[in-house]
């Protein structure tokens, strides 16, 4: 099975590769996003590590089960032969109620097929007010009109 874009990504394929991820990530459909990744990847999250597609699944279960109103965006910060790496940050609110921002870099790695075998993701969480919130768009993939990570000052 390929997942294109393929590398090697130039401006443009790493471009298609970051929002198709975007768009995947904020469908919370574990099984869906973790068809990108091989099956065996391997993801550090925070100090979380693991590997496996089924560990992709349920992570991802977990994370959108207390991470409710979830909306993300992703950009492009870099990219070299197989290697992409973004910054991103997504909003949500916890079971309390109460609203975060959380930012972060990931570093991707993927094989010749276009899955990507690493993941390793640094994040830090931010608590916002519901007011402060700036992805306010319908839940699933973020609008093309709506602003970037760059446009809104993040």
């Amino acid at each position: 099975m390929t997942r294109p874009p393929l590398p090697p990504f130039d401006d443009a394929s790493a471009r298609i590769k970051v929002r198709l991820a975007e768009d995947a990530w904020n469908s919370r459909e574990p099984e869906r996003v973790s068809l990108a990744y091989t099956p065996d990847s391997q993801w550090r999250n925070r100090a979380e590590i693991f590997a496996g597609r089924d560990r992709v699944v349920e992570f991802l279960t977990r994370k959108w089960t207390r991470e409710h109103d979830y909306r993300l965006i992703k950009e492009l910060w870099a990219y070299h032969g197989n290697r992409i790496a973004v910054r991103f940050a997504y909003e949500y609110r916890d079971d309390g109620g109460n609203w975060f921002r959380a930012y972060g870099n990931e570093n991707w790695e993927f094989d010749a097929d276009g899955l990507m075998r690493r993941r390793i993701a640094s994040i830090n969480d931010l608590p916002i007010t519901e007011a402060q919130r700036l992805f306010q768009w319908d839940l699933g993939a973020r609008p093309e009109d709506h602003p970037g990570l760059t446009d809104l000052g993040l």
